[in-house]
């Protein structure tokens, strides 16, 4: 009778959580925060941290299932063993991570707190604070549900999900402490989409396999996807890549997603993790969606438990393959090959708009199918770089060396570093965005020129070998032709502008001096005339050819603070 009476009661309270937080309702960022202190402080397996400061000025919090009750060495059991860090609310307006995550960890206290096989389990109830304290609801008009949620922008108004390289919020430099204290081994981003209507509840944004390290990429795509298809089928929730439109509707195709290291989950696979962001259908009722995110957390877990001993090795095997990487592969382009996958998705119509008197786009849920459509899902990279044995910043570029800090990077400081042959970066071209995209003028089509001097360094600039852990994030930071450099983010616009000029009508005589005095180089300005009818009607451009070759131009312009080198 005490078994059944005790049955009864866990069905009962299991019911209960469930109505909690499986409704149309997601907890403020104060309630969240209470909940997590009240099941740290009654469950001494679930612990919880304040792991620093968000641009709120409120903090972020980490709890830790499965740890070793101990703060130090809890994050060295992570490291040390199988781990999975989940991260909540990047976007608050979209909290379906937020209730699932605390539904899954009342299932796991009322059944027993069993921690065999389990992995370390790193949450993040909360990552933008700031987002979350700004509630309404009326911000997310296409979603259904909940009844209040937060705003996609943090305080100063950043989409955190495009912060992972430029860090300018306090939230990154938090959100790295976390990542590289616990260095996990698979990474879930939780998320709502946008975009076209379809009849899956959660679809997936997995790292493209061309950018991953061999081993990694086949544990992931062959082996841990299949498992999570299969199971959600089994749990009536059937999972399908990301809704990536190639065109207007899903029957033009879906394209993969390419995970740049700015977004959240292109950051942890640059660092050597599985990860993925998963993305529930806007439409889908709240409590549908939550329990589609549980699902998905849930047999990640398990897939976890079961292939422990393979994440390991393929990750070992991974940092091995990095290790010996000498050429760095970017530029990474969607190929026009196309494969094929069966799509449930809905018939729709052009129908003449009651609004604009124009056809618009309506899906008919009425009329649902089944019919395989295109999937384009191959990468190749466009371009790549031969890796240096270091690189050696100057110590002036204080926020670029903040940055690589707080992401672990191991350098020394040089004091009288001998004179040696070494390869300077200059920038010849580039192109930059006309409107602001998260607080930057993004540079794109970057053309680098290295060239070789012999020279020394001064006090204090630092060198950063490439040998060390996570080799690719070193280049792809430092490498200003990368996609998501800190050039690319703007973090060298200073050197790249021009601090000394000329006035024509001043230079005009000094010009024609260099011209006389330098036979090459009044060959090359009378073949420029001849060749270039804009610049032969250009009297500024002229002088302008003339003082960038004469002694007057100022020698320090476009190169940048960074060099590589290779050791003798």
């Amino acid at each position: 009778m005490k078994i059944i009476l005790t049955l009864q009661l866990c069905v009962f309270l299991l019911f209960t959580l469930h109505s909690q937080y499986d409704g149309n309702t997601s907890p403020s960022y104060p309630d969240l925060i209470k909940i997590y202190i009240d099941l740290a402080e009654k469950n001494t397996e679930i612990e919880l941290y304040n792991m620093g400061q968000s641009d709120f000025g409120l903090p972020i919090y980490l709890c830790i299932i499965n740890g070793a009750q101990d703060s130090i060495k809890s994050f060295d059991k992570a490291r040390e063993s199988t781990t999975l860090l989940i991260n909540n609310a990047i976007h608050p307006g979209e909290p379906d991570g937020v209730n699932a995550c605390l539904i899954w960890i009342n299932d796991w206290i009322l059944t027993g707190k069993k921690t065999k096989n389990l992995p370390v389990i790193g949450i993040i109830p909360a990552y933008n604070v700031g987002g979350m304290m700004n509630r309404s609801s009326s911000s997310r008009a296409n979603q259904d549900g909940p009844e209040e949620y937060g705003f996609r922008g943090n305080t100063q108004n950043l989409d955190l999900n495009r912060d992972f390289i430029k860090m300018d919020s306090r939230n990154m430099f938090t959100f790295a402490k976390i990542y590289h204290g616990l260095d996990p081994d698979v990474f879930i981003d939780t998320h709502v989409s946008n975009g076209a209507d379809y009849q899956y509840t959660l679809t997936y944004i997995a790292s493209i396999r061309e950018r991953m390290g061999p081993e990694l990429g086949t544990l992931m795509h062959e082996d841990m996807i299949p498992y999570l298809k299969k199971r959600g089928e089994k749990g009536n929730f059937d999972m399908v890549p990301y809704v990536n439109l190639k065109g207007a509707t899903p029957e033009t195709g879906l394209t993969v997603f390419n995970d740049l290291p700015r977004y959240a989950m292109g950051y942890a696979s640059l660092l050597n993790a599985i990860s993925f962001t998963i993305e529930t259908h806007m439409l889908k009722p709240f409590s549908q969606r939550v329990q589609s995110t549980l699902l998905f957390i849930e047999e990640s877990i398990n897939w976890m438990k079961i292939n422990s001993g393979k994440i390991e090795i393929a990750r070992e095997k991974t940092s091995e393959w990095e290790r010996k990487m000498e050429y760095y592969p970017f530029q990474y382009k969607l190929q026009v090959k196309r494969d094929s996958i069966l799509f449930k998705g809905y018939e729709f119509s052009n129908p003449i708009s009651e609004v604009t008197g124009l056809t618009r786009l309506k899906y008919h849920q009425d009329k649902p199918y089944e019919k395989f459509i295109p999937l384009y899902k191959t990468y190749a990279a466009m371009d790549s770089l031969f890796i240096p044995d270091y690189y050696i910043v100057g110590g002036e570029c204080s926020a670029v060396l903040k940055r690589l800090k707080s992401n672990n990077v191991e350098m020394s400081l040089l004091d009288n570093f001998d004179a040696r042959i070494i390869g300077r970066y200059r920038i010849n071209s580039f192109k930059s965005n006309k409107k602001p995209y998260e607080g930057h003028f993004l540079h794109s089509d970057i053309d680098v020129e290295i060239s070789l001097i012999h020279r020394g360094f001064k006090k204090g600039d630092v060198l950063i070998s490439s040998h060390q852990k996570n080799k690719r994030f070193i280049v792809s930071v430092l490498e200003p032709g990368t996609p998501d450099s800190y050039f690319t983010w703007n973090m060298f616009d200073s050197y790249v502008q021009q601090k000394e000029h000329f006035s024509s009508y001043v230079f005009e005589d000094k010009a024609k001096e260099i011209l006389e005095s330098n036979e090459l180089l009044r060959a090359d300005f009378e073949e420029k005339k001849k060749s270039d009818s804009e610049f032969a009607e250009s009297a500024y451009a002229q002088l302008y050819f003339i003082y960038k070759r004469s002694k007057y131009y100022e020698p320090s312009h476009n190169y940048l603070p960074i060099h590589s080198g290779m050791y003798e």
